[in-house]
């Protein structure tokens, strides 16, 4: 047996390939957009891809299970409460199947979502690990908000906290104390508030470490699941219902992206995301233009700040990132949104100026400071007293309630976000001057630390 993990940095997801080497098949559990990964290691073991199996319909990926099952012949596993379009076997508690001397049994494990599933892999009639999907991470738990209004089934967030508890104390955390964990994502997920950065675990190293197994009343619990979890962005309802019907297979989906000649006219009132680095932003861009930069989390923010009902235009420094861009545009579902995707700068109509930040140093009383990280990070690390609290998944929606009698100062933590909040603050309030204090926050929240 050997279980392969396959990490999408991006998005903090993981998900697996579990072998049968006796058998030469494999069963995969929550596979990410592209199945290409897959295939290799297939192919490279010499194996057969046999069965997906989805813990869930993510809300923060699209999967390839349907696009691997039809190139495959693999059978899709999961949940019958998901209500799948898509030709599946269901796959509930009381249900196993074998691979192989490799079985796999499945747990109803409602909380992140009413139709989560985790699954127990025994070999020989010994648990030797549990795909935890949304349910149980390293260190935390799923969250239980986002299915009020998305999926099959609803139910409100509440509800799915208390079936979290038992969920965890009545399924997982009676299993061996051997028992691998393996979770759906790690740290820097939104799927939780408060993911540990290690990739697995145990079920004993989580029951002695993991915040939200200690003991805990069912209202203690709910109470402490429920308080802060992180924004929900705009995409995520649109990524459950994708999963559920199933997505388009991924190469023949980006190839239709329409690739824009450079210097092509862009149609008015369509969105611009301008991912070039913000230092080239700010010396000239398309009016209205969203400053959205190439980088690690691109996708995140992307789905953060443009709706599913929106299209728009995507611009890149060079054909090799707009291509990287495009495959992280899939990565959500959004590559169907995508009107036109071009490089350079079609035009440099509009500039942003550049903060004097010792001016701003001696005298912060002279500018409107907003700030767009989270309402958590705003209560917890102040950096400026009576910044305005705007967080920029919301920037879009509430710019108009900036005071622009004086110069706006956007900040954020680290100056990637204060990139994109700053160029849609001044697109929302022309005539306004508007500036980035970018990577020169740091040196504030240095001087704040140390008084």
């Amino acid at each position: 047996m050997k279980i392969e993990q396959f990490e999408d940095k991006g998005l903090a997801h993981f998900s697996y390939a579990i072998l049968s080497e006796c058998a030469r098949e494999i069963v995969l559990i929550d596979p990410a957009r592209d199945p290409q990964p897959y295939y290799n290691y297939a192919k490279a073991n010499d194996a057969t891809i046999v069965s997906v199996i989805e813990t869930h319909p993510h809300a923060d990926f699209v999967s390839s299970h349907l696009e691997i099952a039809q190139t495959t012949s693999a059978t899709i596993r999961v949940s019958k409460l998901l209500g799948a379009d898509y030709a599946h076997e269901a796959f509930d508690e009381g249900q196993e199947f074998t691979v192989g001397k490799l079985t796999f049994r499945a747990l109803n494990t409602p909380g992140h979502s009413p139709d989560s599933i985790s699954i127990v892999l025994s070999r020989e009639g010994k648990d030797e690990a549990v795909f935890t999907g949304d349910t149980l991470f390293i260190g935390d738990v799923g969250r239980p908000d986002l299915r009020e209004k998305a999926g099959n089934m609803t139910a409100k967030r509440e509800e799915l906290a208390r079936q979290m508890y038992h969920s965890l104390r009545d399924k997982l955390m009676p299993l061996v104390g051997t028992v691998l964990v393996y979770p759906a994502h790690g740290a820097g997920s939104l799927c939780g508030k408060a993911l540990s950065g290690a990739n697995s675990s145990t079920i004993a190293d989580e029951k002695f470490g993991n915040p939200m197994l200690r003991e805990l009343s069912e209202e203690e619990f709910v109470k402490e699941l429920l308080a802060d979890q992180p924004f929900v962005p705009k995409y995520f309802g649109y990524d459950v219902a994708l999963n559920k019907a199933g997505a388009p297979s991924y190469k023949p989906s980006l190839l239709q992206v329409n690739r824009l000649a450079s210097g092509t006219a862009l149609e008015a009132g369509t969105i611009i995301i301008d991912t070039r680095p913000e230092a080239e932003f700010k010396k000239g861009h398309v009016n209205g233009a969203i400053n959205i930069q190439q980088g690690g989390k691109f996708e995140t923010w992307l789905g953060s700040i443009v709706g599913p009902e929106e299209q728009f235009y995507l611009i890149a420094a060079d054909e090799a990132t707009r291509e990287d861009l495009i495959q992280k545009t899939a990565k959500i579902g959004y590559e169907a949104l995508i009107k036109g995707a071009l490089v350079g700068t079609p035009a440099i109509e509009v500039t942003m100026p550049k903060l004097d930040v010792e001016q701003f140093r001696q005298h912060p009383e002279q500018y409107t400071i907003v700030d767009i990280r989270s309402a958590t990070e705003h209560r917890n690390e102040p950096i400026f007293a009576g910044a305005l609290s705007v967080p920029l998944p919301e920037l879009r929606e509430r710019a108009s309630e900036i005071h622009t009698d004086k110069p706006v100062v956007v900040h954020c933590a680290g100056g990637y976000r204060s990139a994109a909040g700053s160029s849609i603050v001044a697109d929302t309030l022309p005539g306004t001057e508007v500036l980035d204090l970018g990577e020169a926050v740091k040196s504030f929240q240095s001087a704040s630390a140390a008084h």
